[in-house]
């Protein structure tokens, strides 16, 4: 008897407890969680991806009552392998939506697959997946980002202004397995061409300075007449001008980037850089984070959206 009077306490105890918790009456459902935002980058010891990085919490910072923001980034711009992980990771935790910007435009397609199979909102960034492998795995990705070609095209023109026809040129292209690499140098390309420079080397620098700068140094090398290095991102320019420097090239031999990272703004105050573009590294994040918001909200079919690209000279930063 005293056990079964010990048991009807505690019961009900627990239930003033929980009435006390809730109000009186039945409780109340609670409201809908805010929707989960991975943002998978490349590699954030690039300048680029740490500002995309930073824009990106800012605006979630602006913007906490409508959805919460992870973030996560490679250690290098080749490290595939860990980006297939982070997305694998964010599959496992059940995120509402992926924002990616891809270390590669074809190997990144299966796992983004494997996401939106898992009923994932996926949006792609900054380097565009690749449209045959799209296709072939029979899956449609958004993009969300700048015309590359457009950019390069900017660049280049701004750099023939500078030079005269017949001068020899040279590119440093970001990693062959990137669309945005490919779209940058088809860029180059067209303007070098369209101006009639002769491009006398075309060479991948991963996107690293100190492989862009081992390239350029065996380019000027080559070429004593060289009269400009084509960079397909502001670390590869880096990289470039270090490698002017031990010739007494620099000034002589003229260097444009790609992404007006603040580094790249100081050589272009100096005199060592030309041009470069700026595509708004904090907010291209941003656009796709909005995105996947809104076909979340929308349930709507995606479509690509193309974001601004600006030629950046040292006009600008006076």
């Amino acid at each position: 008897m005293r056990r079964t009077l010990i048991s009807i306490l505690l019961a009900a105890s627990l239930c003033a407890i929980a009435a006390l918790s809730v109000g009186c009456g039945d409780r109340e459902p609670a409201g809908p969680d805010k929707p989960r935002v991975a943002l998978i980058m490349k590699s954030l010891a690039n300048e680029f991806f740490k500002t995309m990085e930073d824009g990106a919490r800012a605006h979630q910072k602006a913007n906490a009552d409508k959805y919460d923001l992870i973030c996560n980034g490679i250690k290098n711009e080749q490290d595939l392998a860990e980006q297939i992980s982070l997305v694998e990771q964010m599959i496992a935790q059940k995120v509402d939506a992926i924002v990616i910007a891809p270390a590669d435009s074809k190997a990144l397609v299966s796992v983004c697959r494997k996401a939106k199979d898992a009923g994932i909102v996926v949006v792609n960034i900054d380097n565009k997946l690749d449209d045959g492998v799209l296709a072939e795995r029979k899956i449609k990705i958004p993009f969300v980002g700048p015309d590359n070609r457009k950019g390069a095209r900017l660049a280049g023109d701004y750099l023939a202004g500078k030079l005269s026809a017949g001068d020899e040129v040279a590119i440093i292209e970001g990693a062959p397995n990137a669309f945005n690499g490919i779209q940058r140098k088809l860029g180059f390309e067209d303007a070098m061409k369209d101006a009639g420079m002769k491009i006398v080397s075309s060479q991948t620098g991963r996107w690293e300075q100190d492989a862009a700068m081992e390239v350029a140094g065996g380019i000027v090398t080559r070429y004593p007449q060289l009269k400009a290095l084509l960079c397909a991102n502001d670390s590869m320019a880096v990289g470039a001008v270090a490698a002017l420097a031990p010739g007494g090239k620099q000034g002589k031999v003229l260097v444009i980037g790609y992404d007006n990272i603040s580094a790249i703004q100081e050589f272009m105050k100096s005199g060592k850089v030309l041009c470069t573009i700026d595509q708004h590294a904090d907010q291209i994040a941003v656009y796709g984070i909005q995105y996947a918001l809104e076909i979340m909200s929308s349930k709507t079919t995606p479509n690509d959206k193309q974001t601004p690209v600006d030629l950046i000279t040292p006009d600008d930063l006076r």
